[in-house]
């Protein structure tokens, strides 16, 4: 465990990464989650604003890519993409927020970077 982050800035570095789950119940919510706790704890931590970013990024791109296979229905194999989409979104979003917590830096991949 790194000790170099006292216990709030990584829980709420581990939250701006989860906050994302919110998306289950909120349509756009994967974004907003991220962005709402992003805007309100970055000045207080560098390490809560690195992550912020992060997950903001990816919650971006994983929209972008879901809007895309959302058009790709239409010949079948955007069906499989959402699955797949979906699987690899939860397990990155839930391996971000244990790596926050632990104290460590996470970058998710196939992530453009929107927000430096």
């Amino acid at each position: 465990m790194n000790h170099l982050y006292d216990k709030e800035e990584r829980m709420w570095a581990m939250i701006v990464h989860l906050s994302a789950l919110i998306g289950f119940v909120i349509p756009l919510g994967n974004v907003l989650g991220p962005l709402i706790i992003w805007l309100i704890k970055k000045e207080t931590s560098p390490f809560v604003d690195r992550h912020g970013k992060e997950a903001l990024n990816f919650s971006i791109s994983v929209t972008i890519y879901a809007a895309i296979s959302y058009l790709l229905v239409i010949v079948f194999i955007g069906a499989l993409l959402l699955v797949a989409l979906f699987v690899f979104w939860a397990v990155f979003v839930i391996m971000a927020g244990v790596k926050a917590n632990e104290g460590n830096e996470f970058r998710y991949p196939l992530t453009y970077r929107f927000v430096n």
